[in-house]
């Protein structure tokens, strides 16, 4: 499967929002750089705490402001929140082809969004020195994108060579 195959389809973020939620992120976004950002953000949050619109907003306010452990606890409600729409299990270890078949069926962008959803978790976590566990979201990621379509490879070779980590390259 292709990860980047997705023509025709609506964006994850095509539901429909409440008036009010609207309003909230475009004051946050009006209000970027200063403490009432925050504050529209987490009203929006308190409105809808599974809507992704308003977790992406959060992730990036925090990955901006180098917050990271608020940044790393979003990107997690992200990954459950889509994954529960897609039926995927709450733990991100056991996913499998198979749930990724199924899910595709209703969704290759939200697939496709859940997936980079963990590498970016992955990344905070690199960051945060959570090296064990983003490594390992890292490969899960890997080992669900055959094509490596979402870079997940990149960023363990970084692990892996840091670590003074040498894997065997076919020849």
């Amino acid at each position: 499967m292709d990860l980047l195959d997705f023509a025709g389809e609506a964006t994850c973020f095509d539901a429909p929002q409440s008036a009010e939620l609207e309003r909230l992120l475009l004051a946050a976004g009006s209000a970027y750089g200063t403490p009432a950002a925050e504050l529209h953000l987490l009203r929006a949050f308190l409105l809808a705490p599974q809507n992704l619109s308003v977790l992406v907003a959060l992730f990036r306010f925090y990955s901006f402001e180098q917050r990271l452990e608020e940044a790393a606890h979003v990107a997690e409600r992200i990954v459950l929140a889509s994954g529960a729409t897609l039926g995927f299990p709450a733990d991100w270890r056991q996913l499998n082809e198979r749930y990724l078949a199924r899910a595709v069926a209703r969704s290759m962008r939200l697939v496709r969004f859940y997936l980079l959803a963990l590498k970016a978790r992955a990344s905070i976590g690199l960051r945060l020195k959570q090296v064990q566990e983003a490594y390992e979201m890292l490969a899960k990621v890997r080992e669900l994108d055959g094509a490596d379509r979402l870079g997940a490879a990149a960023l363990m070779a970084i692990v892996d060579n840091r670590m003074g980590v040498h894997h065997e390259r076919p020849a």
